[in-house]
C-alpha cells in the first residue's frame, strides 16, 4: 500500500492525502476518516461521521485543499524556473 503524502488531524477525523498513478499521469486522493475507540477501548476507523464530526471534516478538508493549492503552486514555480 502507499504512504499517504500527508495526513491532516482535526481531533477524532482525518484526512490523507494519497498520489497515485496512472499510466502517465499522476493525480491526488484525499480519503477522510473517523477514528474512535470501541466498547474494549480498542481504535477503529470508519468513514461514516457523526453531525458534531461535521466542523472537523470540513476544517481537514479545507486544509488538505489549502496544502495541496499551496505545494501545487510551488512545484508550477519550480517547473519554471527549470525551464528558463
Amino acid at each position: 500500500m502507499n504512504k499517504p503524502e500527508k495526513q491532516i488531524s482535526t481531533g477524532s477525523v482525518q484526512a490523507t492525502i494519497w498520489n497515485n498513478a496512472k499510466g502517465n499521469t499522476s493525480y491526488k486522493t484525499i480519503s477522510l476518516t473517523r477514528r474512535y475507540k470501541d466498547q474494549n477501548g480498542k481504535w477503529q476507523s470508519s468513514n461514516s461521521l457523526r453531525l458534531n464530526d461535521l466542523p472537523k471534516a470540513q476544517l481537514a478538508l479545507a486544509k488538505a485543499y489549502e496544502y495541496l493549492v499551496l505545494r501545487e503552486g510551488v512545484e508550477e514555480s519550480i517547473e519554471e524556473e527549470l525551464v528558463l
